[in-house]
């Protein structure tokens, strides 16, 4: 009986307690439930806070670009992503298609004077090579707009916007979001050259006036290219004022130039002017193909006195002949870097050379020169020197004429045909013919001497006498072919004169504009034919120019005309 009882009473005890298990891990799961839908509901609730802020924020941010568009754009709006595509245009103009025309206009953008947009590239549509150099930032310039002539859906960019915005972008389809802005008129610009050489040319800040011309703005990080014949210069935009991005419109910009970083310098590719202190020595090496150039100045105190004769102005080249050859080319400014083909002096002679400069116009003698050492064999270590020299040969030329008289009794050499006194004509000849032969050469007749006879030879081409050592060289220079980029074959001497006369590809300096610029072919308008212009100057001379007597709009190339017409003014 006492078993059946404890039997019992365990079992009650232990269905009691496992009533209390159940129980127990029923409440737990009741609370993990509510504690999980807790949590459940607490995350939607920050989801849909985080989406009410985001929205916030995203309008927010609308908000404020669509102020800063509308101060950007000083109350029109203008936003659009078109397809880049190039064109071969000047300056920093683009063109865009005939629906964005409609579009500015209507919010009066036309009213507001000269339109600027701003450029940038889409990155997520356009990614960029890893190797490209002179990537700014951003990625984003300004420009003008040069015309409503675009495809629909692109913009046309010209080669300055292109190699500031895109270079280094490897997709054939780049995109640009354009952006219509406002910007202020520039006050101060900072630029940078990218090699030396730009400061020799003369009036470089004209010359870049006149490149600027074809810009309506200037961007912090922009690099100019400032052409002057066939030299093209690049300048890095270093800082502008009043802001980091200007109009350069109708306003007048105080401008800086500095030199090239160092990095830059030791990497440049383009020619540069060495000073040469005249009577001072100065030492170089120059590669076979490759030119070495210098400069010197004439004063004008100097000038009267080579123009007077009295003094001559030389170069003078100093080379060991087992070192190499050179050549030496002069020019006198604005033509800075003088080659085989354009120059006003040249010596081909070999070895050790003296070039006397004596300039066809005496009132051109002042300024400066400019001297191009060419490498025409092997490596050439010379000492080259500018100098003033006394014309000693005017001074001796004048006492021998005022002492010199003719003696009425002369006789012809028969073998040097030079006319000798006829008492000593006997030992003369005697003593010329065991010694001396006369070159037959027709239009030679050089008295040589018999052992230097053999040396002495003429060109078959043109007849001009040198020595036999000279004869492949003189070949190479003045006979071998040449192309001129017009498409004309000369040799040396007619191509010099073609270069500088006839070629369309010559450079002039313009009267107009004042740049080097190529001169081009023969003007279509008769009346500039007479005037002597070029057809860059037919052009350039037809911009007009208000006259300063009576404010009429003249154009250039008329206004002397007009002047004399109209206001009886010489």
């Amino acid at each position: 009986m006492d078993l059946e009882l404890r039997a019992a009473r365990e079992k009650l005890e232990r269905e009691q307690r496992e009533r209390k298990e159940r129980a127990k891990a029923k409440l737990e799961r009741e609370k993990r439930a509510k504690a999980e839908a807790a949590r459940q509901r607490d995350a939607m609730e920050a989801a849909q806070r985080s989406k009410r802020l985001d929205a916030a924020r995203a309008q927010l941010e609308a908000e404020r670009q669509m102020e800063e568009s509308i101060l950007r754009g000083n109350g029109v709006i203008f936003s659009h992503t078109l397809e880049a595509v190039p064109f071969n245009g000047f300056g920093d103009k683009i063109k865009l298609p005939p629906s964005c025309f409609r579009e500015l206009s209507d919010q009066g953008a036309l009213d507001k004077g000269p339109m600027y947009f701003q450029l940038s590239i889409i990155n997520e549509l356009v990614p960029l090579d890893n190797n490209a150099t002179d990537q700014r930032e951003h990625q984003a310039t300004h420009s003008g707009v040069l015309e409503f002539t675009a495809r629909e859906g692109s913009v046309e960019l010209p080669p300055h916007v292109w190699s500031n915005l895109l270079s280094g972008v490897s997709l054939d389809v780049p995109f640009v979001e354009v952006q219509y802005v406002s910007l202020p008129k520039g006050t101060y610009a900072k630029l940078q050259t990218d090699g030396m050489g730009f400061s020799d040319i003369p009036n470089h800040k004209a010359v870049l006036e006149t490149t600027l011309r074809r810009h309506a703005t200037l961007s912090q990080g922009d690099i100019i290219s400032v052409s002057y014949g066939e030299l093209n210069y690049k300048l890095r935009v270093l800082e502008l004022k009043p802001d980091s991005s200007v109009s350069v419109l109708e306003t007048d910009i105080e401008v800086d130039i500095e030199g090239p970083d160092s990095a830059l310098e030791s990497n440049r590719s383009q020619h540069m002017l060495r000073p040469l202190v005249m009577g001072k020595t100065e030492e170089g090496i120059v590669e076979e193909g490759n030119f070495n150039y210098y400069k010197f100045s004439v004063e004008n105190a100097m000038s009267d006195k080579v123009t007077s004769g009295q003094m001559n102005v030389e170069v003078k080249i100093e080379t060991d002949p087992s070192d190499g050859d050179t050549n030496v080319y002069v020019s006198r400014h604005p033509l800075i870097f003088p080659t085989q083909h354009c120059h006003e002096w040249s010596s081909h002679e070999m070895g050790s050379k003296v070039l006397i400069i004596r300039p066809n116009d005496p009132s051109t003698v002042a300024g400066t020169y400019s001297i191009g050492v060419f490498g025409f064999k092997g490596m050439t270590k010379y000492h080259i020197c500018a100098a003033f020299k006394d014309n000693v040969k005017q001074k001796i030329g004048g006492y021998a004429t005022a002492s010199s008289q003719i003696d009425m009794e002369s006789v012809e050499c028969r073998n040097c045909k030079h006319y000798i006194s006829s008492r000593s004509i006997l030992l003369h000849e005697a003593y010329c013919i065991r010694h001396n032969v006369l070159c037959q050469h027709n239009g030679c007749g050089v008295v040589l001497r018999k052992e230097e006879a053999a040396n002495h030879t003429h060109c078959d081409k043109c007849g001009q006498a040198f020595q036999q050592g000279q004869m492949e060289k003189h070949m190479k220079v003045f006979h071998e072919p040449l192309h001129c980029p017009c498409g004309v074959i000369l040799e040396k001497q007619q191509m010099v004169q073609h270069q500088s006369a006839i070629c369309p590809f010559r450079l002039i300096t313009c009267r107009f504009c004042g740049d080097m610029v190529q001169a081009g072919n023969t003007p279509a308008d008769a009346r500039d034919r007479l005037r002597g212009l070029s057809e860059h100057e037919s052009i350039c001379g037809s911009r007009t120019a208000p006259c300063d007597s009576c404010g009429r709009s003249i154009m250039l190339k008329e206004m002397d005309i007009h002047v004399i017409a109209v206001h009886q003014k010489s």
